[in-house]
């Protein structure tokens, strides 16, 4: 086990803290959208999931997914941003962290490009809602910049822990970590 990666998976989730510590400075739009997927618990549980997953598919899929999402999630943040709809936000998002529990639980192998296929759809929603919460002194452009990056290091929190060495005891932890993720979906789905 590296300590690094756990010192830096530590750091990672107090992001937070960090972006709202200070009012006043989310008018430029940047730190806004830098600490937006972290005022929820779907949006962490899904990215973080997304990383995880990709990561135990291994190769290609533990780049090429993660980008899927942040591009995707590009364009539904600028939809959101203009007010071009989708259906039903909020229950594709409890929906989306469901199912990318389940991919991890389940420890689901597919090839890399239905993997990024999956992560897409998922992604356009979330993208989405972080959108349509563009602050009203925020720069757009600024905004979705920083929600993207957060959402990356949230993708390298779920690789950096999919990678963690816990011995025999591994796939046990990865299978309810997944569960876990599942449920709280679930549970977003019915609250």
């Amino acid at each position: 086990m590296t300590y690094h990666r756990i010192a830096a998976t530590l750091a990672a989730l107090a992001l937070p803290g960090i972006a709202h510590a200070h009012v006043g400075l989310h008018t430029d739009g940047a730190l806004a959208g830098l600490g937006h997927p972290f005022s929820g618990l779907d949006h962490i549980l899904a990215m973080v999931a997304v990383g995880f997953w990709a990561s135990t598919l291994g190769g290609k899929a533990r780049c090429i997914v993660p980008s899927a999402f942040v591009a995707l999630m590009a364009v539904g943040g600028v939809m959101g941003v203009y007010g071009l709809p989708l259906p039903m936000v909020e229950t594709a998002i409890a929906l989306t962290v469901a199912v990318l529990g389940l991919l991890v639980a389940l420890e689901v192998k597919v090839p890399t490009p239905v993997a990024a296929t999956v992560v897409g759809i998922c992604a356009l929603f979330h993208g989405h809602a972080h959108g349509i919460e563009l602050p009203a002194m925020a720069l757009a452009w600024d905004y979705v910049a920083g929600f993207l990056t957060a959402t990356i290091a949230l993708h390298a929190v779920g690789i950096d822990l999919a990678s963690l060495r816990f011995g025999k005891a591994r796939q046990g932890a990865m299978r309810i970590a997944g569960w876990a993720v599942a449920l709280a979906g679930a549970a977003l789905r019915s609250g």
